[in-house]
């Protein structure tokens, strides 16, 4: 599904374009702010974001695996529940004896997660400020607008405002506090290897987007000099000298790319032939050139369609998880490899949930969520938050089809990766502006 709409596109260009521009002198206007940040910021650090679009099933990404809460995820999901048989059980049991267990085609991310690599985030997702069942039937509960819908909500993720519209996406916001460490680094901090985004739109800081493939030159020689010579003459028009200035820009960014990318050694971990795996190995590429781009902290944006799974659900996730598990195993290899992996932590996001319930061959739009995060200093083999009492119409449904009331939300999910990235937590609310609403701002799940 294409995300980007008319008016996203517009609104994003313009971002880009006119980073002083008097729409974005509000509240997400940080380039009033001191820019302060924490004292590790001395080192580097890289944000990962893997964008599951259509909204991941975590119902069967990980199921209950004691006897009695098996006995209840079965009987709840009908012809959709894994066979206990068929599950990868996890090293971590909660305190009060439930166990869980992997999808059987995540054998990689078991092996990371019992190594303590990799955490999951239970029950995650859009809220305005905490809600209980008893509040959401009284009708007085204020939520997130839209909750079935992909694109708002995908949105919501990214910007991590639930509210109202918002122009900015946190990992923008977080670029435009960080960006000074970069110093005249040539190429953003943010960087899309999947195309637009709102994550990664910012005030001051502008996305630079690449393919898996690489830099595409916009002109090649002898062509390439014609081009810069009729961009570097005077514009009298604002947004002819946007358009030259991006231009140029770009152009400027491949041929710095393309230099980097020929000064640091080739990488021995090998990588899977999927979209996605092709999308990290780009990003573990631009992690190996950091010290020839200058860069102390980069962010990347990385997604996967088809995660909207109504029909044909079990063999079309199964296809997914197995793509996911080796391409973020694949990365975290190159980040061992490359001596980065306590310095790089990848995420996972998407839309929303699934109901519990199934529809006949699949399942529909729900609300909270499981998350994965890895890297080195995660602290992981844990899970992190309140996992949902799986019963249909129980005290977890918003509704009657297993439909999770998140416990966890978005702000507090993303703040705790701000706050490890360097954003110091007096800027918090700047680029989180609800976080004051919920209690734990950081979850701990990073060192």
């Amino acid at each position: 599904m294409n995300l980007t709409t008319r008016r996203t596109f517009i609104r994003q260009t313009a971002c880009a374009a006119l980073g002083t521009s008097g729409l974005l002198s509000s509240i997400w206007d940080l380039r009033k702010l001191s820019a302060a940040v924490s004292s590790s910021a001395a080192d580097y650090k890289a944000l990962v974001c893997v964008f599951l679009y259509g909204g991941n099933d975590a119902n069967n990404m990980l199921v209950p695996y004691d006897a009695s809460n098996y006995a209840s995820y079965a009987a709840a999901r009908t012809n959709l529940a894994i066979p206990q048989s068929l599950l990868l059980p996890l090293s971590f049991q909660s305190g009060d004896g439930r166990s869980f267990a992997f999808h059987p085609n995540l054998p990689e991310l078991q092996t990371l997660f019992n190594q303590r690599k990799l955490a999951i985030i239970a029950n995650v997702g859009t809220l305005i400020a905490p809600v209980t069942k008893p509040e959401l039937l009284s009708g007085g509960a204020a939520v997130p607008p839209n909750l079935l819908s992909h694109s708002d909500q995908a949105v919501q993720w990214q910007t991590s405002v639930s509210g109202q519209p918002s122009p900015t996406g946190w990992g923008g916001r977080t670029a435009d506090l960080l960006n000074s460490l970069n110093g005249n680094s040539a190429i953003s901090l943010t960087i899309s290897i999947a195309g637009t985004n709102m994550f990664e739109v910012g005030n001051t800081v502008i996305p630079y987007r690449i393919s898996p493939n690489g830099t595409v030159p916009l002109a090649k020689p002898p062509f390439k000099s014609a081009l810069q010579e009729l961009l570097v003459q005077p514009h009298y028009n604002l947004f002819e000298q946007a358009y030259a200035d991006t231009l140029l820009r770009s152009i400027g960014s491949n041929d710095v790319l393309n230099a980097a990318f020929a000064s640091v050694p080739t990488l021995q971990t090998s990588f899977p032939a999927t979209d996605l795996a092709q999308q990290l190995n780009m990003a573990a590429k631009l992690i190996g050139a950091r010290r020839y781009l200058g860069m102390q902290r980069q962010i990347f944006f990385c997604s996967v369609q088809g995660y909207d799974t109504h029909g044909g659900q079990l063999l079309a996730q199964a296809n997914l998880l197995t793509e996911l598990s080796q391409a973020l195993n694949a990365f975290y290899s190159a980040t061992v490899e490359m001596g980065v992996d306590s310095q790089v932590t990848t995420f996972t996001a998407s839309d929303f949930g699934r109901t519990l319930r199934s529809n006949g061959t699949g399942s529909d739009h729900a609300w909270g969520n499981h998350q994965l995060v890895l890297g080195g200093a995660v602290r992981g083999g844990a899970l992190y938050g309140m996992f949902p009492t799986l019963e249909i119409g129980g005290p977890d449904d918003a509704a009657d089809g297993g439909r999770w009331i998140p416990t966890t939300s978005v702000d507090e999910f993303s703040a705790t990766m701000a706050a490890w990235f360097g954003v110091a937590n007096s800027d918090l609310p700047f680029v989180f502006p609800n976080i004051h609403r919920f209690a734990n701002p950081n979850l701990g799940f990073l060192a």
